[in-house]
């Protein structure tokens, strides 16, 4: 019951946020959540499916190791090569920076190469059509939101651009939501590797956790902004424009670099400025204990992370986790539970993957507005308005998948 009244809230609060909720159509919102059911109980309780989730650790850890070769020659024993002198404790090597972020380089490669030999293309126009025909979104809809199982929430609308213009406001605020409520494939690499030690098949639930996200953004974002007008009529998609395949690997290079360079920095800044925050808290006090931001996040979302299946003996680290998620960025909070260990529960692990697996926070809000205002500057009077609700939207998604997956697993 406490997950079903979790979803229920969450539904109630996109309802009172609509643009016209005698709009809203209860049909199509059944629909939505049975598919999304439908789609978790698969995953979770056919065994060969779920046994996929394990096996998809290999193509990780395939990545990595191929990785290392090049991290290797590039930063020596900091790259994970031979130390030149004795080492007590191998895990002091352990760098993010030279470990973790040049897998992103390489799977951003592996994206381009895959998108210009028209695999990629294959699969979204694939997934893009199962939307259409079960939620009965328009193609451009479709293809833009199957895109987002591989692209970022700025390239995404990019394939669909010379449709970005026709698109109905309900249609455009579909497209945002989805863009803020998924991860690019480039960067779920990096939260496979940072919570393989607590969650086996961490890459599998991360995926899945987007396309139960997609099919969430579709409903809950017309709950929000119905339709009222005539759904565009397309099938087709951009071409991102790669010529050849060494076309494909130099962009997806330089591409990659700058998406290692901006998380490197943002990770700087945001853990710089937490603790300083902290700083100036700690010289407060709550019962003895000095405050901290982790602390007042924690008591304004331990409520919500109650409402989506978490103990509430666990909630308030989780309210925490959701809060930093928000606030700052899902990578952050993916950091801070895989540092938690053993403190929350096996289930609660798993709720808080899914909870957290979407782009939906303050500074991504920012990286889509600039997206859009450059693909489709006419459009500056909805995307604008359209924003801070996508913000909202994205987040209800996550946390309603996350509430459905802990009951699935619970059977």
């Amino acid at each position: 019951m406490q997950g079903l009244l979790g979803i229920g809230v969450l539904l109630l609060s996109a309802w009172l946020i609509s643009e016209n909720r005698k709009s809203v159509d209860l049909r199509y919102l059944s629909i939505g959540i049975l598919v999304q059911l439908a789609v978790a109980f698969v995953f979770f309780q056919i065994p060969f499916i779920s046994d996929m989730l394990l096996y998809m650790n290999v193509v990780v850890a395939s990545i990595e190791s191929a990785t290392l070769e090049g991290s290797r020659f590039l930063f020596g024993y900091l790259g994970g090569g031979q130390e030149p002198f004795e080492v007590d404790n191998g895990s002091y090597l352990y760098l993010f920076a030279f470990r973790v972020l040049p897998n992103v380089v390489v799977f951003c490669v592996l994206i381009a190469v895959l998108w210009y030999w028209k695999i990629l293309p294959a699969v979204v126009k694939a997934f893009g059509l199962i939307l259409k025909k079960l939620l009965g979104v328009s193609g451009a809809v479709g293809t833009s939101a199957a895109s987002t199982l591989f692209l970022g929430m700025v390239e995404t609308p990019m394939i669909i651009r010379a449709y970005l213009a026709r698109l109905t406001r309900s249609e455009f605020f579909t497209v945002m939501t989805c863009g803020m409520s998924t991860v690019a494939g480039s960067v779920m690499i990096i939260y496979a590797s940072t919570l393989s030690s607590i969650i086996p098949g961490a890459i599998g639930h991360i995926i899945i956790g987007s396309v139960i996200n997609i099919i969430g953004a579709i409903y809950i974002s017309r709950i929000i902004v119905p339709e009222d007008g005539r759904p565009t009529d397309s099938d087709s998609f951009d071409d991102l424009g790669y010529s050849s395949t060494m076309d494909a690997i130099t962009r997806g290079t330089q591409d990659g670099l700058k998406l290692v360079l901006n998380i490197a920095g943002m990770l700087l800044v945001i853990i710089s400025l937490v603790a300083l925050i902290n700083g100036l808290l700690g010289t407060f006090s709550y019962m003895g204990v000095p405050l901290s931001m982790q602390m007042i996040l924690g008591w304004v979302f331990s409520p919500l992370a109650w409402l989506i299946g978490i103990p509430w003996n666990e909630s308030h680290v989780a309210g925490n986790l959701m809060g930093s998620k928000i606030v700052l960025n899902e990578m952050i909070a993916y950091i801070e539970l895989a540092n938690l260990g053993d403190s929350l529960s096996e289930t609660s692990q798993l709720i808080l993957l899914y909870a957290l697996c979407g782009f939906a926070n303050f500074g991504s809000l920012g990286i889509l507005i600039g997206g859009l205002s450059t693909l489709v500057p006419d459009r500056k009077i909805d995307y604008l308005s359209l924003a801070p609700k996508s913000l909202i939207s994205g987040n209800i998604v996550t946390f309603v998948t996350a509430a459905i997956v802990g009951l699935v697993a619970r059977f």
